[in-house]
């Protein structure tokens, strides 16, 4: 992998796999999150009876006419502002026109002439974590608005197919890239950001199993230097892992039917991850095979200035704003900034939490938000979310353990944690259930219930400690010798000895002083 040109924002690398250049351009299709369809009023809600929420217009019966829903377009304009984008002030609709049984109109509306989005770019980082991470802007050459076409349901058993139209006239932008990727790792963390900054912006909740956030690869190679090769278009890749995956195996499939004097087809190719095979679909169509022309039951689609400075003035900080400002005004580190700003929601939490405890000791919060935290999610196999532990709770438990008076100590601190997360986790989605630690808690508690019912205040009294810790020295004459003679390890032991005659209380820096001090 070799490094050609750089500047601030870009660092350019071309992927080269046995002397061939591989060029990858992504259509991604993102279902916006309006309630209502884009041109009906049936809802937009997953997981209903088939054909349950389709109206009259997403069936296309004779005389019904669409009407455009507003909200679709404010949701492309915040994204077409999230990537940098040229708007398109005045924007159309056309009909693409194809035959399938899932379309029941015979063509789908969508927007070929004037998209409502221009060229915009999005930075990514590539090899996100690793030692050869890098980062690389992405071109994006258009987003459009179009409808969504129903969905085919194939019953292996019966030997038979069903169509179910709840999905037909569902909203989506259609996101289309410049071919600038050179790799699925390019790829993998373009889709990445594209996904990202959806959510972030709240215009789709982007759930890949659900269909809401559906990739279609064009992959071809072509010598260095070389005119673009013939592509094929790895279709509807429902999951990151896959993803890669696909394209990696189209790249060898390429390239050894070059090597064997064949040529690639221009095809449409489905992804088998059982055999972790790519295989010819259909032949693939070019634009002219859809007929498209201008929709003659919608008009031009005209959109004010001041309806953009509305919405930019409403847009949220985006990811890559909010992550340096992480760094400068927290003090945090790159690492920390990136992982912290994973989604907008661990953003605000991680925010929330910095304001109920101040911001000089914002890295404190974001190694329990990251750490403790983070991995509570991981071990119930949770999304993140507040529902759980509230910002305002884990603050204040942070507040008791950094209090100059009667500071609660870290490994009760993490009990609590650890039970108040349970209490809801288990309550709500187990009826059998056992808490990892025999605390008394009650929801609602706050923090100084909690320890006052545990027994959880430290003991910071200096007399107190010393009486312990010269109790303790009597008792462990062995211990004490070999410390004097020494055994570092020892020391350890008599640490512990205080901390479990104290049953825990005993501030532990202020045991070890007086112990040192006793010791001689």
């Amino acid at each position: 992998m070799n490094a050609v040109t750089s500047s601030n924002h870009t660092v350019r690398r071309e992927l080269f796999v046995d002397g061939y250049e591989v060029v990858i351009g992504i259509e991604i299709h993102c279902q916006l999150n309006t309630e209502s369809k884009i041109f009906s009023s049936a809802p937009t809600d997953f997981g209903h009876e088939p054909n349950s929420q389709a109206s009259i217009v997403d069936l296309g019966l004779p005389g019904v006419l669409p009407v455009l829903n507003v909200g679709v377009v404010e949701r492309a304009l915040k994204f077409g502002i999230g990537v940098n984008a040229e708007l398109g002030l005045f924007n159309t609709f056309d009909r693409k026109n194809y035959f399938y049984p899932d379309l029941p109109k015979g063509y789908q509306i969508t927007q070929m002439a004037n998209p409502i989005v221009g060229e915009g770019y999005i930075d990514v980082v590539v090899n996100e974590g690793e030692k050869n991470e890098y980062p690389k802007r992405m071109g994006i050459t258009r987003a459009h608005l179009e409808e969504d076409a129903g969905k085919s349901v194939h019953d292996a058993v019966e030997g038979m197919t069903g169509v179910d139209l709840n999905r037909a006239g569902t909203p989506l932008i259609e996101i289309v890239s410049e071919p600038d990727m050179r790799s699925a790792a390019e790829a993998l963390a373009y889709i990445k950001a594209i996904h990202q900054l959806v959510t972030w912006l709240g215009i789709s909740d982007a759930i890949m199993a659900e269909g809401s956030f559906r990739c279609d690869c064009n992959v071809s190679i072509r010598e260095p230097g070389a005119e673009l090769g013939t592509r094929t278009e790895l279709k509807n890749l429902n999951s990151f892992r896959n993803i890669e995956r696909a394209i990696n195996r189209e790249i060898e499939r390429q390239i050894d039917i070059i090597e064997d004097d064949g040529k690639v087809l221009q095809a449409t190719m489905l992804y088998d991850p059982e055999r972790d095979e790519t295989r010819v679909m259909r032949t693939k169509e070019d634009a002219n095979d859809y007929r498209y022309f201008p929709d003659p039951d919608l008009l031009p689609v005209r959109i004010e200035q001041h309806t953009v400075d509305s919405i930019r003035a409403a847009m949220p900080e985006l990811p890559v704003a909010r992550r340096a400002r992480f760094e400068e005004a927290f003090g945090l580190s790159e690492y920390d900034a990136r992982i912290l700003t994973g989604s907008r929601q661990l953003a605000d939490y991680f925010e929330a939490v910095v304001a109920e405890i101040g911001q000089q000791d914002a890295k404190m919060a974001a190694n329990w938000v990251m750490g403790d935290l983070l991995a509570l999610y991981n071990k119930y196999d949770k999304d993140f979310s507040s529902e759980f532990v509230s910002p305002q709770f884990l603050g204040e438990l942070l507040t008791a353990i950094i209090s100059k008076k009667n500071p609660l100590g870290v490994k009760d601190a993490k009990k609590i944690l650890i039970t108040a997360f349970e209490d809801k986790a288990l309550k709500t989605y187990s009826t059998t259930y056992k808490f990892s630690y025999e605390i008394e808690y009650v929801e609602g508690d706050n923090i100084q219930t909690i320890i006052e019912k545990n027994n959880m205040q430290q003991v910071t009294d200096t007399g107190a400690i010393k009486a312990i810790v010269e109790e303790v020295i009597a008792k462990n004459a062995v211990m004490v010798e070999e410390y004097r003679g020494g055994k570092e390890k020892a020391f350890n032991g008599l640490v512990g000895q205080v901390m479990k005659a104290s049953r825990g209380s005993a501030n532990p820096q202020q045991v070890n002083q007086i112990l040192k001090e006793l010791l001689g």
